[in-house]
């Protein structure tokens, strides 16, 4: 309870800075096993460094996502054992050091934020010379996080326009200089955001499942129930 109040808080002040940005569609389908394997270990490779996702374990993600022994064991960097919680291989202080304040567990930013806030944010980079990391980012002005998939996607760089007597943020320009194609990195932010999406919410797809005959008990009770009272008063006059 400690770790999950500690996160809100993190995230109410950001709620204040966030940029008026229309939010790209991210499209994650709940069911998409494949597409939540592949963001689990593009997670664990970008950014489990510095955030954990400590409200889930190995051993349950394993499961989840049909991942065996070995696959897992790729993707574990921390010395931790598949029954252990998913944590950060950044110790509090390291990260303090580096970035001022500790990264928050994003093992619910897709809950809190949603989807489409998660794949906008990170779609969003751009290059700032005067920020610490050389980056800024158009959906969360002023973020404190390095964008650890530059490499991947490049660096966009942005046209600024006059707005009641600020400079702001524009547009963005292409990104330049990254290992992937614009479809290919899109396709990998989406992945992240599928395995966010998971983690913040691991029994959406059977929930989901299981909703749908729920709702088709119902709707046989209701025309057995809507026959029975037609028998009991077809005589009552």
């Amino acid at each position: 309870m400690r770790r999950l109040l500690t996160l809100l808080l993190c995230c109410i002040p950001l709620c204040g800075i966030a940029a008026d940005v229309e939010l790209q569609q991210a499209d994650i389908a709940p069911d998409d096993i494949a597409a939540q394997q592949r963001g689990f270990k593009a997670f664990q490779m970008h950014c489990a460094s510095c955030h954990s996702t400590h409200f889930q374990r190995y051993q349950r993600v394993a499961d989840d996502l049909a991942l065996s022994e070995a696959e897992l064991e790729q993707y574990m960097f921390t010395g931790a054992k598949v029954n252990d919680l998913i944590e950060s291989a950044m110790s509090e202080e390291e990260a303090a050091r580096w970035f001022g304040m500790a990264p928050p567990d994003l093992t619910l930013v897709s809950r809190v934020r949603g989807d489409d806030w998660v794949y906008t944010f990170l779609m969003s980079f751009y290059q700032d010379d005067k920020r610490r990391f050389g980056v800024n980012n158009l959906l969360l002005p002023y973020t404190a996080m390095p964008h650890v998939l530059q490499h991947e996607q490049g660096l966009a760089t942005a046209n600024y326009v006059e707005k009641n007597g600020k400079t702001v943020v524009a547009s963005l320009n292409p990104p330049q200089h990254g290992s992937m194609t614009e479809a290919e990195y899109a396709a990998m932010v989406k992945d992240i955001t599928a395995y966010l999406s998971y983690a913040a919410d691991p029994v959406q797809a059977k929930r989901e499942a299981i909703g749908w005959w729920v709702m088709g008990y119902l709707a046989l009770f209701f025309l057995l129930a809507w026959w029975l009272k037609k028998e009991y008063w077809k005589d009552v006059h």
